[in-house]
């Protein structure tokens, strides 16, 4: 786990760092459906989990951007972007109606990481431990897939005054609507990093990989 630290004095959101880290503490979020019409026949004729995939693609589109993999240091007061930021997924277990986190690796290598990833998921089936253990996991961000229903707006409070800045995803179910399968995306970033155009990107970058991916 490497990272730099910015120069608060050069940052290119100075102004806005501090007055959202100052004045404003706040996060900002956005949900909106995306098309995954060609990313579940992928899935499906390659006998590979949409689920996987997408969580791949996500986090490729995280890491592809400082704006991305920032988070505040408290105990030095220093702003700091990861080299690299891995996905927290969960595993539902039916039986307990409760989730077990998930630390998964990122590899840029696709196949490498749907490897471990599904490899994961299968360990986590064996457990009802919650085993969240942010201490020893600084650089992993939050994805977690709703399933059980495709929403139409989400929210996510963190306490006042806590300056947290790496990304929290969720998606739901998608559903067909015009032809096409729509899925329910939710980007929440702090504002002192990021701001609607950022959010915004999310969405566009992962419709691009989704393309490429599938192409």
């Amino acid at each position: 786990m490497n990272y730099k630290v910015i120069d608060k004095e050069t940052y290119y959101r100075k102004g806005v760092y501090r007055h959202f880290t100052e004045d404003c503490k706040c996060s900002t979020s956005m949900t909106a459906r995306i098309d995954v019409t060609e990313l579940v026949k992928y899935s499906k004729a390659t006998g590979t989990k949409f689920y996987i995939n997408f969580l791949y693609l996500l986090t490729k589109v995280i890491n592809s951007r400082d704006d991305y993999r920032m988070q505040y240091l408290w105990q030095t007061d220093e702003l700091i972007c990861y080299d690299v930021v891995n996905p927290i997924q969960y595993v539902f277990h039916e039986d307990t109606e409760t989730c077990t986190p998930v630390y998964t690796t990122y590899y840029e290598n696709y196949e490498e990481f749907y490897k471990n990833a599904l490899s994961d998921v299968e360990n986590a089936k064996k457990t009802r431990e919650y085993m969240l253990d942010s201490a020893n996991h600084p650089n992993w961000f939050d994805a977690s897939y709703i399933s059980w229903l495709s929403y139409d707006s989400m929210n996510i409070e963190l306490p006042d005054g806590y300056i947290y800045l790496l990304p929290i995803i969720n998606w739901g179910k998608y559903r067909e609507e015009n032809g096409r399968l729509m899925m329910p995306l939710t980007v929440r970033l702090n504002h002192a990093v990021a701001d609607g155009y950022l959010v915004a990107n999310v969405f566009r970058l992962l419709e691009k990989e989704i393309a490429s991916f599938t192409s």
